[in-house]
């Protein structure tokens, strides 16, 4: 059974915030460098593939690097986003990601937001 994704009323602003990121590393206005998407994620991160299996932030950093290095114009789109909060002041984000006929649910567990307080 699926579970029921309604994110709470108080959590509005922060999925709005996190909504403008996604997909993290194809919105070039937070940057298109090895630098940029360095900024972007912990020492720690890690992504799940539509494939299922997991990358390495050295890995998904390299590919990032290659693929701007010869851009190639992608027609991305997002839609069903949930915003759950994890720990004080963390978020987890899921959402469908559509590139063209490939649609794959997203999870972003080490991807985190913390807002000021």
């Amino acid at each position: 059974m699926e579970p029921d994704l309604q994110t709470p009323p108080e959590l509005l602003p922060v999925l709005n915030d996190l909504m403008q990121r996604e997909p993290i590393f194809h919105r070039l206005e937070w940057g298109t460098t090895r630098r940029d998407f360095e900024a972007m994620t912990d020492a720690a991160f890690w992504q799940v593939g539509a494939s299922g299996r997991r990358y390495s932030r050295d890995y998904v950093l390299d590919t990032l690097e290659k693929r701007y290095a010869q851009p190639i114009e992608e027609s991305w789109e997002t839609r069903h986003f949930h915003c759950l909060e994890i720990a004080p002041n963390h978020y987890l984000l899921t959402y469908i990601l559509i590139q063209a006929e490939r649609v794959t649910s997203r999870v972003h567990p080490s991807y985190a937001m913390s807002r000021s307080a």
